[in-house]
């Protein structure tokens, strides 16, 4: 990753996240630096995976691939992967736990450490943010105020590749989401099915369809 430029080494990010960990949860139970490295560097590589296939400012600088812990999206990107790769590891819940609710302090995003993002995903400014359990494919965006969440008896929704989601727009339940489809700002889809290539706005049951030619 010659082309990944960060802000901090892993181990300065590790010692950074445990510092973090243990001011706001103070308990007898002090998270090791040394006991988080291997997993930022797993993390990072996460980072990385995703971060090189966003082509925006402030994500890359030519043909570099950029990361800052001082970009809230880059860090709570960042937060999300370590709390979910720690999750993996089978090493036990409480250090994910913790990670995953300093990201809740941090930037007021609720992105549990047992939810599967895609490889490729992005958040913009993620404040005031639900990302429930589902199935999500890459190229998955979503803004502020948004949420992702299951009904009682319909589950989670599934989502196909290229789905944005703009502010305050909201999938609940058993819905199945295309490929290329846009959720316009405040719309609300529950129990619905979107097909490929589709800009929905409005509230359930008065939902619009656009078709759109996005790639």
């Amino acid at each position: 990753m010659s082309d990944f430029i960060c802000s901090m080494d892993d181990d300065d990010l590790a010692d950074y996240v445990a510092r973090q960990l243990n001011t706001f949860y103070p308990d007898r139970h002090a998270v090791d630096a040394f006991d988080l490295t291997h997993h930022v560097t797993e993390a990072m590589a996460r980072v990385y995976a995703s971060f090189r296939n966003i082509k925006k400012k402030y994500y890359s600088e030519g043909e570099n691939t950029l990361f800052n812990h001082l970009n809230s999206d880059h860090y709570a990107s960042f937060l999300y992967l370590l709390s979910n790769t720690v999750h993996r590891s089978g090493m036990g819940d409480e250090i994910a736990s913790k990670i995953f609710m300093l990201n809740k302090a941090l930037h007021g995003l609720d992105a549990f450490y047992g939810v599967e993002l895609p490889e490729i995903f992005l958040f913009v400014h993620p404040v005031g943010t639900v990302i429930g359990n589902g199935t999500f494919g890459n190229y998955f965006v979503i803004y502020q105020n948004c949420a992702v969440g299951a009904t009682p008896t319909d589950g989670y929704p599934s989502f196909g590749e290229g789905v944005l989601m703009y502010a305050k727009s909201t999938v609940i339940g058993g819905c199945k989401v295309g490929n290329n489809v846009v959720l316009g700002a405040n719309t609300f889809v529950l129990n619905h099915d979107i097909p490929d290539r589709t800009t929905v706005v409005g509230t359930y049951p008065h939902l619009k369809f656009k078709h759109n030619e996005i790639d």
